[in-house]
């Protein structure tokens, strides 16, 4: 999974930008502030994305004063704006300018309270985490040091228990540096949301859905308990392999140890497929070694991917996309490699930074990151408080909704397999490659944020983070640490996502809406069969849906973005039940003598 925000950057683009602070309380219209402030914001909003790109292209000492300072200007600005807006409240105003004002009330993930001391010190805290999580790098007892990447790839490819936890334990020495950051971030960040009129963050970034904190709270419950049940299967049967493999080491009756599950978090299973694969040989499902022999590289990919969304009708990329763009790792300095997607000049000149790498998984990244660009182009016209998908969910399910059509037709068309066996086999085969991936990281999308959440309110005290950590990732996830990880330790800060303070429910979300996305996709195109044969490649049709529903932005509440595309006004977790069907049969009569849950 990868992220797209950035705390500035998220405020840029969701709340009109940065720009000189607003002048206090003028006297004009609702209708005439919102529009002054899209004026006053560009040309900060600009400033502010340059700053935040060379920082996280170029890690030294010098770009992170620049993008702290960025920073700090942007938090002001977004103070002052919110404590005007505030004032609107209660008057009479149009509906677009009621949408607006409440979209700027909201606030973005990290906002400062109306203290510039504060908000200098939120900005520095913020930009300091981030650029230390980029640089961090782990050097074992020979002296062998490994950047993020390269340790990855060791979970991804050893199958040595000892191996796997030398790696897995190295890189989370990273965080425990800026633990006492994060805690002074929470204090600042709360001390903000009460300044926007919330009771802390975990408010604050729950009422981002166009409902109240508690009904969202709700909902996202309702969602689990709707997939829960398939992962509780796969989950056993999972354990199940694993014991196979390493014996005692995984108990049949315990959580599953972190390391042992192909990646960094355990929150994709896909790289122990080789352990996992119900009918050996049966069905090639991956296609790296087909792009590697092919000698495809990172911009190959990136056309190619590009390619997908210009099938469906949507425009070319402007040619600066290609030439702005980081897609390849410098060899000489520091970046922050992890993958995102950047609107710059209002959808002129969208980049991706992302270190590719020539494999099956990167090349479904850049897809998923051309998701992002693809809104920016589609609603770059509209107003920019309303340059935003219908909810975080939305901007992150499309580039998804897309990989979900890339078929085994779809790759032979690019030449990137051959004769693909059809069939039963074929099918559970490829639906369990699937499944490692994107069922697998459901609890661990939800956990993330109820540690924040629980941390923010304070239900999760400082001296008590790690161990809050390990509590849910054992009752979400039904996973353990391989070793005892006491309050040293800072092991949420090992996520990206903690340092850059990007919430993560929207990848929870995305990851059931992307099958609800499909499937209306599908029955738009015309398609027959069973849903996880369905490819919307080439289809126009369905095609102008996505882009309609992709233009509307945040303009109007996402439950009218989801009826424009799905005919539903909810969020819905059925597709996803239904397009693994077959596999969730087919598990239950492996797991049938076995004893499930931890």
């Amino acid at each position: 999974m990868k992220t797209k925000g950035l705390l500035l950057l998220t405020a840029v683009a969701m709340l009109l930008g940065c720009g000189q602070a607003p002048d206090q309380a003028p006297r004009e219209s609702a209708a005439d502030f919102v529009a002054r402030m899209e004026v006053e914001g560009r040309e900060l909003a600009r400033e502010a994305r340059a700053a935040y790109w060379v920082r996280n292209t170029y890690i030294t000492d010098d770009t992170a004063i620049l993008a702290a300072a960025a920073g700090e200007r942007g938090l002001a600005f977004e103070s002052a704006m919110v404590k005007q807006a505030k004032q609107y409240l209660g008057t009479e105003m149009d509906q677009q300018t009621a949408r607006g004002i409440e979209l700027m009330l909201r606030g973005s993930s990290a906002p400062a309270p109306d203290d510039p001391e504060l908000q200098a010190e939120l900005s520095a805290i913020l930009t300091n985490m981030e650029g230390q999580y980029g640089a961090g790098k782990y050097c074992n007892a020979e002296g062998v040091c490994r950047e993020l990447q390269e340790l990855e790839a060791v979970l991804a490819e050893s199958r040595d228990y000892d191996e796997l936890l030398d790696i897995w334990q190295g890189w989370r020495q990273v965080s425990p540096p800026y633990r006492a950051d994060y805690q002074r971030f929470v204090e600042i960040g709360n001390l903000g949301a009460q300044d926007f009129g919330y009771k802390n963050l975990a408010e604050l970034w729950q009422g981002g859905y166009d409902m109240d904190s508690n009904s969202f709270t709700i909902e996202s419950r309702r969602l689990w308990d709707e997939v829960k049940p398939l992962y509780d299967q796969l989950h056993c049967h999972v354990r199940a392999k694993l014991n196979e493999t390493y014996g005692a080491k995984v108990a049949l009756d315990a959580p599953i140890p972190a390391h042992l599950l192909g990646n960094m978090w355990s929150q994709t299973w896909d790289n122990i497929y080789g352990i996992m694969e119900p009918y050996p040989g049966v069905s090639q499902v991956d296609i790296t070694a087909a792009l590697q022999a092919r000698e495809w590289d990172e911009v190959k990919m990136a056309r190619t991917a590009e390619g997908f969304f210009t099938s469906l009708g949507m425009p070319p990329l402007p040619e600066s996309f290609y030439k702005n763009s980081m897609l390849k790792k410098p060899r000489d300095r520091n970046v922050v490699c992890h993958a995102s997607a950047w609107d710059f000049d209002d959808g002129n000149d969208p980049r991706v930074k992302q270190c590719v790498e020539i494999n099956s998984e990167q090349f479904g990244t850049l897809h998923h990151e051309l998701g992002h660009i693809y809104y920016y182009l589609l609603y770059k016209d509209l107003p920019s408080v309303f340059k935003g998908g219908a909810h975080d969910g939305f901007h992150e399910a499309i580039g998804d909704t897309i990989q979900l059509s890339m078929t085994p037709g779809y790759f032979q068309e690019k030449g990137l397999l051959g004769e693909v066996t059809q069939g039963y086999e074929a099918t559970i085969n490829k639906q369990m490659k699937l499944a490692l991936e994107k069922i697998a990281f459901l609890p661990f999308g939800k956990m993330i944020d109820e540690w924040r959440w629980k941390v923010f309110s304070g239900d999760i005290a400082p001296e008590d983070y790690n161990a809050g950590w390990w509590q849910l990732r054992e009752q979400y996830q039904g996973i353990a640490a391989p070793m005892v990880r006491g309050e040293e330790y800072f092991d949420a800060g090992a996520k990206y996502h903690v340092p850059g303070n990007t919430p993560y429910t929207r990848y929870f979300l995305s990851f059931i809406m992307q099958f609800q996305f499909h499937k209306a996709l599908c029955e738009a195109a015309g398609q027959d069969g069973p849903l996880h044969e369905c490819s919307i490649y080439n289809n126009k049709v369905a095609g102008k849906k996505l882009s309609n529903m992709m233009a509307m932005g945040q303009s109007k509440p996402w439950p009218d973005a989801m009826e424009a595309i799905t005919g539903q006004r909810s969020m819905d977790g059925s597709a996803i039940i239904d397009y693994f069907a077959p596999l969730n049969a087919w598990l239950k009569e492996q797991n049938q003598d076995r004893s499930c849950g931890w």
